[in-house]
């Protein structure tokens, strides 16, 4: 079990009348990942509307901001009981045999065509065994095969360019994990979130974009970037690619500063709380 806290600072200069927000930040409530504290601070007095997705308990809040400074502060304390299983264990499911609510993570989506990876997935895949084994290789095949590089993408940038330019960032390479794992009818779905242990040497903390496969009926962690530590994610949002799961969607004339982040994690034997590490087990927060 790992023990985690975490602070999210946004600052906005709102220059139009007024701007909606659409904010996907919040720490999801699932079965093993429990929210044990949070807080919202916002400078500007507004009515703030939330609501959570009942299959991906994705929680968003939307707000309309006067003309000026927003500055939003959130604030959360979680305790993740990850479910650890042997990966040998981990198996592929049938279509047929999926839940309805897993079908959308089986088609094309804007950043993920998996449609035109069939042939690459098949002659690169197509001939392992079925299961967790199977989708670890495609996570390989992405590491090797893309080089994580600062601005070496933009907010439009697809799965096909991604393997083109050979290069990214940690939402380039889950789209093109994805959309390989589509290629072969095995469900992904593009995840955020922000973790405990990444890499100094990637800069300051900041939000990080991994994959979750349905396998085995649980949703399983996959980090094709390799640029942090999969135990250390607290989940906030998932969708079919970064479309679906931005952190702000602004509707308005906004200008915005670089997100601040800080996370912390507490290691207490007593209570069984242990720091994140890199594990061999198949993880699943779900």
């Amino acid at each position: 079990m790992v023990h985690l806290f975490f602070t999210i600072d946004l600052r906005y200069d709102v220059t139009s009348p007024g701007a909606d927000f659409i904010f996907n930040l919040q720490a999801t409530r699932t079965q093993r990942q429990h929210l044990l504290e949070e807080s919202l601070v916002i400078n500007q007095r507004v009515d703030i509307r939330s609501s959570e997705d009942a299959s991906t308990r994705t929680r968003i809040f939307r707000l309309n901001a006067f003309q000026g400074p927003l500055a939003l502060t959130y604030s959360a304390t979680v305790e993740i009981e990850h479910l650890i299983s042997n990966p040998y264990e981990v198996f592929e499911i049938p279509v047929t045999d999926l839940p309805d609510e897993v079908l959308p993570y089986l088609y094309p989506s804007r950043y993920c065509q998996s449609d035109r990876f069939a042939t690459l997935a098949m002659s690169q895949f197509g001939h392992l065994p079925r299961g967790y084994q199977r989708v670890d290789a495609i996570q390989r095949w992405v590491r090797q095969n893309v080089i994580f590089r600062k601005k070496a993408s933009t907010s439009v940038t697809s799965a096909i360019e991604t393997l083109e330019q050979n290069s990214g960032v940690c939402r380039d390479f889950a789209h093109l994990m994805i959309a390989l794992c589509r290629a072969l009818s095995i469900p992904a779905r593009y995840t955020t979130g922000i973790d405990y242990g990444a890499d100094p040497a990637l800069g300051p903390t900041d939000f990080h974009a991994y994959v979750e496969v349905y396998l085995s009926h649980h949703w399983y962690i996959f980090d094709p970037s390799c640029a942090a530590i999969p135990m250390g994610f607290v989940r906030l949002g998932t969708g079919r690619d970064a479309a679906d799961a931005s952190f702000a969607t602004i509707f308005g004339d906004v200008t915005s500063q670089l997100p601040m982040l800080q996370i912390g994690a507490l290691r207490d034997p007593a209570r069984g709380w242990e720091l994140p590490m890199h594990r061999w087990e198949a993880l699943s927060t779900d």
